[in-house]
């Protein structure tokens, strides 16, 4: 499907210097799947902040399963008290560490998830760490994201046939179309990691 060839021109290009940032969302379902199809040991690191649903863990351990991959993991632990502390410079910090020694990084950003995501291409240059950041569903739609996931038979997250379209932590994520049930009760939509 369109955007998820730019993988193979990727991996030719960055080998083992590009990275899959995974979150377990519907987007990773399909980002993971078309990655293992390009190459055998693809770089796949999540970011663990300690307070993650149980249906993530769950997710977590589908995607292992299914896809024969270890994801990596990076801690971003700290005294819980509000989406600031596991949201701001703890996940940040945690995405440096992910992305030490790599040339590029692959995305789930899709446009229509968020008005700060509305001008995302699918092959920027992320300028805050001086690699390439590829996005091959940027331009997809749920619709498309929900086809792929039902024609191949993918795991992906249960919490997504609750009402949680997009899903983060468990102290600060609530049900909501778009990322509107991501840090309730609050205007932030973004954690940082897409914030150049």
């Amino acid at each position: 499907m369109r955007g998820l060839e730019i993988l193979e021109d990727a991996v030719a290009e960055h080998g083992d210097g590009l990275v899959l940032l995974c979150s377990f969302q519907k987007e990773e379902s399909v980002l993971v799947d078309a990655l293992v199809q390009v190459t055998p040991s693809p770089r796949i690191v999540t970011i663990d902040t300690g307070v993650l649903f149980p249906e993530t863990l769950a997710t977590w351990r589908a995607f292992e399963q299914r896809f024969g991959v270890r994801i990596g993991v990076e801690e971003a632990y700290g005294d819980w008290t509000g989406p600031e502390q596991c949201c701001g410079t703890a996940k940040v910090a945690a995405l440096e560490r992910a992305l030490d020694g790599a040339t590029a990084w692959v995305t789930g950003v899709r446009r229509e998830q968020s008005p700060t995501r509305a001008n995302a291409q699918l092959v920027e240059r992320d300028e805050t760490r001086g690699i390439q950041k590829y996005n091959p569903l940027v331009e997809w739609t749920e619709r498309d994201v929900w086809r792929a996931i039902h024609e191949r038979d993918l795991p992906y997250h249960p919490l997504h046939d609750a009402g949680y379209a997009s899903i983060g932590c468990a102290p600060c994520t609530q049900p909501g179309s778009g990322r509107e049930g991501r840090w309730a009760g609050t205007d932030k939509l973004e954690c940082g990691l897409h914030v150049a």
